[in-house]
């Protein structure tokens, strides 16, 4: 669990270093990882060791797997779009190997995880289209952010 903040914290080096933008702009950070359930939250580890304002708020969200990075774009818009001159860190970071499990003849399918998921950690920050500046350069536009559940119909709240 220790390595889940120090890889956040390489990709939002990264990320702020592209920005050329201050850090201590930052006012909101949206961690997401499904690699583990610690406390202290990775978020507030990573604003300690990333030596983030301690007025940045943080939302930390866990095991949310393949939906993960949707629901951050999600919030991240969200919270960008209601706080003018807001700037969200989003950081999503995860590792596998607490997940791995042996190859079995038995159950092939224990082994699907291990071929088809990875370690990886990405981070960028977000934030709405400010006057005040004309140092930033966006790379993208989030146009809108949505989610809905596809009710299944074995899935049934009947008891």
């Amino acid at each position: 669990m220790d390595m889940i903040p120090k890889l956040g914290m390489e990709a939002a080096s990264k990320s702020i270093e592209e920005w050329d933008q201050l850090k201590s702009t930052i006012t909101h950070l949206v961690f997401c990882s499904s690699s583990g359930v610690d406390m202290p939250g990775a978020d507030l580890k990573l604003l300690k060791i990333f030596d983030l304002q301690p007025s940045v708020n943080q939302v930390m969200l866990y095991s949310l797997g393949c939906y993960a990075g949707g629901t951050v774009l999600c919030i991240a818009k969200d919270i960008a779009e209601s706080n003018p001159g807001a700037r969200v860190l989003v950081v999503c970071a995860e590792t596998t190997i607490i997940m791995f499990l042996a190859p079995s003849e038995d159950d092939p399918v224990y082994s699907l995880g291990n071929a088809i998921f990875a370690d990886g950690v990405v981070a960028m920050i977000i934030g709405t289209a400010s006057p005040h500046t004309t140092t930033e350069r966006p790379i993208f536009q989030i146009i809108s952010a949505s989610q809905s559940v596809v009710l299944v119909s074995d899935i049934s709240n009947d008891d």
